[in-house]
């Protein structure tokens, strides 16, 4: 489902490279955006919101949570002019990392303003993950494929671009199966997220920000 490209021919893009090509690509005509985020641990360094959760102010990381609300509903109005729906998945292990906890709060808003988000459990995917991870992927229709790069320490580094159009195809029809299987984002949020108690944060190292 998500295993062939994994071992096909790609470019290794750093991170102001993949940027710059998606927005390209994107601008280009897609008729479609898929996402797979699939980390439980990330940096986000910059973002204030991320800032106050890694610093141990849980209060503080809530209230800001939204702070990119203008930003999402700009790139929002754009796809929606463009005709781009945007979809994705976000996998989800037990027992939920601080890091999950707090990204929840960030995506509710994107959700708010008409994101489609969707939420599985590893353990719904464990055949799938038989041999590894479900990677991270963002699919621009049926013309690039990325698998998003970070370092060991969360850090956003780039993507490396998959072009077959038969790999880009197998995996949309892959995302389309494990879209099927997930759960509402607001059903999951309000069952196994907001009763949390603030997570304990220990020290975060120094990073770049990935991507919300």
């Amino acid at each position: 489902m998500f295993d062939s490209f994994l071992s096909g021919a790609s470019e290794r893009m750093d991170r102001p490279s993949y940027h710059a090509d998606f927005g390209r690509t994107y601008a280009s005509g897609i008729g479609f955006l898929n996402k797979v985020e699939r980390g439980q641990h990330f940096q986000e360094r910059g973002f204030g919101s991320w800032e106050a959760f890694a610093a141990g102010d849980w209060e503080r990381a809530l209230a800001l949570a939204a702070e990119g609300r203008e930003d999402y509903a700009r790139e929002l109005r754009k796809a929606i002019s463009l005709g781009i729906p945007h979809r994705r998945i976000r996998i989800v292990e037990f027992p939920i990392t601080p890091y999950v906890q707090w990204e929840f709060f960030v995506l509710r808003v994107r959700v708010d303003l008409g994101e489609e988000i969707k939420v599985l459990n590893t353990r719904d995917i464990a055949d799938i993950e038989k041999d590894h991870p479900v990677p991270e992927v963002v699919v621009l229709g049926e013309k690039a494929l990325y698998e998003v790069v970070y370092d060991n320490d969360g850090n956003a580094d780039g993507a490396k671009r998959y072009s077959d159009t038969s790999l880009i195809r197998e995996t949309n029809l892959g995302f389309d199966v494990l879209y099927e299987r997930g759960e509402g984002f607001h059903d999951f949020f309000e069952r196994e997220i907001v009763h949390l108690a603030p997570p304990r944060v220990t020290a975060t190292k120094t990073g770049s920000a990935g991507s919300r």
